[in-house]
């Protein structure tokens, strides 16, 4: 006899924050100082999801840093990499998915995003000079900014990429990283 009901994936973890059972993955994107890494594992350990820097998964996947690839290869042959890293941790079942901040600017990419099933993008929002302070707060090494004008040209670039890829957009400007997962979490994630 054939069952009529859906398959659940074996690695199916239930959620304790009430979202939507059909969500499989929240995806979180954002220029650099957002604040992508530390909601996502603060937001993954309530949901006792798990959480995955798409850096880190790249990394891991290539035995090599991000620097390393930009110098080894070039931009162009690390964004080809980085999207394959996308689509592998797409591929992966109640997650909380942090992207690199020029995840968004590729074509490739964002049909990855806004097509795989079972999806929600959430964008983590700030002014430049929020963040820019934010990440010289950290002890972070971030060459992008070591011209700031530069970055901010970048911001701008891809700010509207952020907005139309995502799902919600939470402005985290003047919230800690709890209330940023309160936003997140009391919103309507459908």
């Amino acid at each position: 006899m054939t069952s009529t009901q859906p398959e659940t994936p074996t690695d199916n973890k239930p959620n304790h924050a009430g979202l939507p059972p059909h969500l499989r993955r929240l995806v979180l994107t954002g220029f650099m100082g957002a604040g992508k890494s530390t909601v996502g594992r603060l937001l993954a350990a309530r949901l006792n999801w798990t959480f995955l820097d798409l850096d880190a998964h790249l990394e891991a996947r290539t035995g090599a840093t991000i620097a390393q690839l930009f110098e080894r290869h070039g931009e162009a042959h690390f964004r080809r990499l980085e999207s394959t890293a996308l689509a592998s941790a797409l591929g992966q079942n109640n997650t909380v998915l942090a992207l690199g901040g020029g995840t968004p600017e590729e074509l490739t990419n964002r049909l990855l995003l806004e097509q795989t099933p079972a999806t929600f993008t959430i964008f983590l929002d700030a002014p430049f000079p929020t963040l820019f302070d934010r990440c010289m707060m950290q002890d972070i090494a971030r060459p992008v900014l070591t011209d700031p004008a530069a970055a901010q040209l970048r911001f701008a670039k891809r700010h509207p990429l952020y907005r139309r890829l995502a799902n919600l957009t939470i402005d985290t400007a003047d919230q800690t990283a709890d209330q940023t997962i309160d936003a997140i979490l009391k919103s309507n994630l459908r």
